[in-house]
């Protein structure tokens, strides 16, 4: 059976723009958001934005309200993230941004980024290599620590950055 893994907006946005939903459609995971990012993704589309509707997603809604505390820290989509994989005893959590990432860590819950989703996908062997993507991602204005992403090529047997 699949680990579970609940995702936020920003890696289903970015796993869209550099063309990798498919690849993390293929992962050992079975993805879940909230209704809350679900929204957040609606709302995007109606502003003009690609649609982003993987059909491996499915939505889950909350059992209780966002903590007020919580959204006075967070945007709503990873607030609810957060609050989904407590509720449900997800351990795993798909986030990009800091300030999300550093509050999941905070209540115990493993963090994935879209970095990690690539790198466990090179690992598992479902694409060639994982710099390509990020390559992508860098010229659809996402930014990556340098260091971070070398040091994840290194430890998917791909070159680093630079090379």
């Amino acid at each position: 059976m699949n680990e579970l893994i609940v995702i936020n907006t920003g890696p289903l946005i970015t796993l869209a723009r550099i063309e990798a939903l498919d690849v993390a459609g293929q992962l050992p995971f079975t993805f879940i958001c909230p209704e809350e990012v679900r929204a957040e993704l609606a709302e995007g589309e109606n502003a003009g934005h690609p649609r982003v509707a993987p059909p491996w997603l499915t939505v889950c809604p909350l059992c209780e309200h966002i903590s007020l505390v919580a959204l006075s820290a967070l945007d709503r989509g990873e607030a609810a993230v957060i609050q989904l994989a407590l509720e449900r005893s997800i351990p795993l959590v798909c986030i990009d941004e800091w300030k999300g990432r550093r509050a999941a860590l905070a209540v115990g819950l493993k963090v994935v980024g879209v970095l990690g989703l690539l790198g466990k996908a090179k690992l598992l062997g479902l694409i060639p290599a994982v710099r390509p993507f990020v390559k992508k991602a860098v010229q659809n204005g996402i930014r990556y620590d340098s260091e971070l992403v070398e040091r994840l090529l290194e430890s998917v047997g791909g070159p680093i950055l630079n090379s």
